[in-house]
């Protein structure tokens, strides 16, 4: 009997072996053989910004020199109320064509505008890419959750273009470009083929927006048909919401507009785990910034800043974001296994992801976990 059970128990060890998480268990892939040169020092410009933005970016420097990974940061002072980006940062930016940035508060109302569109119309970073996805060990209430959302991120509703017609009349544009339309189109199907995935849903309004949102869908289809392999489908904005809380695992790659894509990011990211955790960045022709995925309001969050216990994470995930655009694939490797150990091991965990830690003993854990 002990005999027969010993080849049974050899194959329930195997089993559980192969289905250990693979960054408890790392193994070498296929070597990356770099040409001569891409191991010299890559400069970046870094803008701490707002509220929590010192505190994560901070904890992204001290775990860049931990790992002595190839990078080094010019760092620059620029807040949300100011009236414009500096000149120097903008040269700075496009010198080293890669920003790692904290969060930029938006003044509400009032004449001063937004930083934020002030780089990507400056930079012309078009698209906005958020990767919404479950981590192990973190407990949310829908499983299998991987989605990237790729946002137009120049015009649409956020083309600031207002005026007071008479005194209690305001009227806002909407400005959709079938130039722009498809550009974002062709970048969200090229994500999809480069990063096999399956599936790209456009987001849309047509419905009512006959004319602007229709401009979209058509671009979007056009662009459909040079990816045969790639499924394409739409999906009306209100019910992507609904579908979003109900059915996220559902969506794969989702392209949209600028104003649709803030909303669906954040409602994305908030299923996933919060936006403390997702990564993300805008991305141009030429240049790229990387920052926390979804901000939903808590860069000025002032209680988070004095206790120091913001969470670091989701800025931590967008610079190995930016190790791979730089061309430092095993960089943002170690980087992204040591920042999902900490999490799957759930014993350093801000507030938000159910914990009490400090942002200092997350960047402390992370450090660790490189090693």
């Amino acid at each position: 009997m002990a005999r027969r059970s010993l080849p049974i128990l050899k194959q329930i060890l195997s089993k559980s072996s192969d289905q250990c998480s693979p960054f408890l268990t790392p193994t070498r892939s296929v070597t990356y053989m770099p040409r001569p040169g891409d191991g010299a020092p890559r400069a970046v410009t870094l803008l701490p910004g707002d509220g929590i933005g010192p505190l994560v970016t901070g904890a992204v420097e001290q775990v860049m020199e931990a790992m002595h990974a190839p990078v080094y940061f010019e760092k620059y002072e620029v807040h949300g109320d100011m009236k414009r980006v500096p000149e120097e940062v903008i040269k700075s930016i496009k010198k080293n064509n890669v920003c790692l940035k904290g969060g930029l508060a938006t003044p509400m109302g009032g004449g001063v505008s937004s930083l934020n569109m002030q780089l990507r119309r400056e930079l012309d970073l078009y698209a906005s890419l958020v990767n919404c996805f479950n981590l192990r060990g973190l407990p949310t209430r829908h499983e299998n959750v991987d989605i990237v959302v790729i946002r137009e991120n120049t015009e649409g509703e956020y083309s600031g273009l207002e005026h007071e017609v008479v005194p209690g009349v305001v009227e806002s544009l909407k400005v959709i470009t079938k130039f722009c339309s498809e550009r974002i189109a062709k970048y969200a199907f090229e994500y999809a083929y480069l990063n096999n995935r399956k599936k790209v849903t456009a987001v849309h309004k047509a419905n009512i927006m006959k004319l602007a949102d229709g401009l979209f869908l058509e671009s979007c289809r056009e662009v459909a048909t040079k990816y045969p392999g790639i499924k394409y489908n739409e999906i009306i904005v209100d019910n992507c919401c609904m579908q979003l809380v109900s059915k996220p695992e559902q969506f794969d790659v989702m392209v949209t507009p600028n104003l649709y894509g803030n909303l669906v990011a954040n409602t994305a990211a908030g299923i996933a785990g919060g936006t403390g955790v997702m990564p993300g960045g805008n991305v141009g022709a030429d240049h790229a910034i990387f920052e926390q995925g979804a901000s939903a309001g808590n860069v000025g969050n002032e209680k988070l800043v004095e206790q120091k216990k913001a969470n670091p994470v989701a800025l931590l995930l967008s610079s190995a974001m930016m190790l791979r655009h730089l061309q430092f694939p095993s960089f943002a490797d170690r980087l992204e296994t040591a920042v999902k150990r900490v999490i799957s091991e759930g014993k350093c965990r801000t507030k938000d992801l159910g914990g009490s830690s400090s942002t200092q003993e997350i960047v402390d854990a992370v450090i660790a976990a490189l090693e």
